[in-house]
């Protein structure tokens, strides 16, 4: 069969002094060629369809070894993907280019709604602010990371999730917590480590991203992210300070 032309530039000019040599020039190189790349990884994702289409069309069967090595090739393709998305918003995180006065209750909303159905989840929360100024874009990332990860990492098919945000003199804290198998403390510090999972790739799928893009956010804003002991047999509770400096409540 004849397949669209296929264009991916895999050439990043970096110009003469522009080097990664400090933290703004890395971020900057790791977003240019995880942007790049990307093009690459959308062909390689359409190429085994259509290789097995050659195949059937010229009259011969696909084997289940080559079905079987097709799925593996996509599944690792997706997985490649997913990791330069997460490193390009890596990249972007914590700019504070868009402060704005943000809807805690609606951006909670948008995130649950944008992470989908998640059957026998049930995801709470108990908002003791309103509005507040911050990048939107930041809000989102850290709303979403946070509860993604605590949906992810669970050892079960159902549990619960609860986000809760409250006003410390001028500034911000939210916690997520669960009731999943919980994080043992020696690895607490370990977990935020950019590109650190505890469970293999196969087990669960990601790109060890999550926490790392949370406490670099909140690193922005002047605060932290850190995991909190419960002393409960189970669950995780995370929790984030956004510095006041940086963030105004108006309700």
């Amino acid at each position: 069969m004849t397949h669209p032309q296929l264009y991916s530039s895999l050439d990043v000019e970096i110009p003469l002094g522009k080097q990664p040599n400090t933290a703004p020039d890395a971020e900057e190189f790791i977003h240019l060629v995880s942007h790049d790349l990307r093009g690459s990884i959308r062909a390689l994702l359409e190429l085994p369809e259509w290789i097995a289409e050659d195949i059937e069309e010229s009259g011969l069967e696909v084997s289940p070894s080559v079905h079987s090595s097709i799925t593996l090739m996509k599944r690792h393709t997706q997985r490649l993907d997913r990791m330069l998305f997460d490193l390009l918003q890596y990249s972007r995180a914590g700019k504070m280019a868009n402060i704005q006065e943000v809807s805690l209750q609606e951006k909670f909303d948008a995130v649950v709604k944008e992470i989908g159905p998640t059957s026998g989840f049930r995801i709470d929360h108990d908002f003791g602010c309103g509005s507040f100024l911050i990048d939107e874009a930041d809000l989102h990332t850290l709303l979403s990371a946070l509860i993604g990860n605590a949906i992810k990492h669970h050892d079960k098919f159902s549990g619960r999730v609860k986000v809760a945000a409250w006003r410390e003199g001028s500034d911000l804290m939210l916690t997520v917590s669960d009731d999943g198998p919980g994080i043992h403390p020696r690895f607490h510090e370990r977990v935020f480590k950019p590109m650190t999972t505890l469970r293999s790739r196969d087990e669960v799928e990601g790109s060890g991203l999550g926490l790392a893009l949370v406490r670099k956010i909140a690193g922005s804003y002047g605060g932290y992210a850190r995991l909190i002991s419960t002393g409960a047999e189970r669950g995780a509770l995370v929790e984030v300070r956004l510095e006041g400096g940086n963030i105004g409540s108006a309700t």
